[in-house]
C-alpha cells in the first residue's frame, strides 16, 4: 500500500497508529497528492494493490471530490490529502494531543 502511494508520487507518508484509541481502526495512513487528479491516482494505486494482495476495501469516501480520499481497509484507514486539506485538518496534531491526554490520564 504504501509503496503504490510512493509509486504516485504520493507526499510525507505517515501511519499513525491509534489501536486502542479509537473502535473503527488501529492505523490511519496519511499521505499527500499535489492535485486532485494525483490523490485519485494515489488512490487508484492503493486500492489496486490491496486487491492484488487479496483483501478487499471495504468502502471508499471523497473520491469525486478528490481533496481529502478516505479508503476503510478494515484494520487501516488511508487518508490521501491534498496539501491544503492535509493542513487543514491536521490529523497527525489531533491524534499526537489524544495520545498526549491518554498518557496525563486526561481522556
Amino acid at each position: 500500500m504504501r509503496e503504490a502511494a510512493l509509486d504516485k508520487k504520493g507526499e510525507d507518508f505517515v501511519a499513525i497508529d491509534v489501536g486502542g484509541r479509537t473502535i473503527i481502526a488501529d492505523t490511519f495512513a496519511l499521505v499527500t497528492g499535489r492535485s486532485k487528479i494525483q490523490t485519485r491516482a494515489i488512490a487508484d494505486a492503493v486500492s489496486e494493490a490491496v486487491e492484488a494482495a487479496g483483501r478487499k476495501v471495504a468502502r471508499t469516501e471523497g473520491y469525486a471530490d478528490g481533496t481529502w480520499i478516505l479508503i476503510d481497509l478494515g484494520e487501516v484507514i488511508v487518508h490521501i490529502f491534498t496539501p491544503e486539506q492535509r493542513s487543514f485538518y491536521n490529523l497527525e496534531r489531533l491524534w499526537s494531543e489524544v495520545e498526549k491526554r491518554q498518557a496525563q490520564g486526561s481522556l
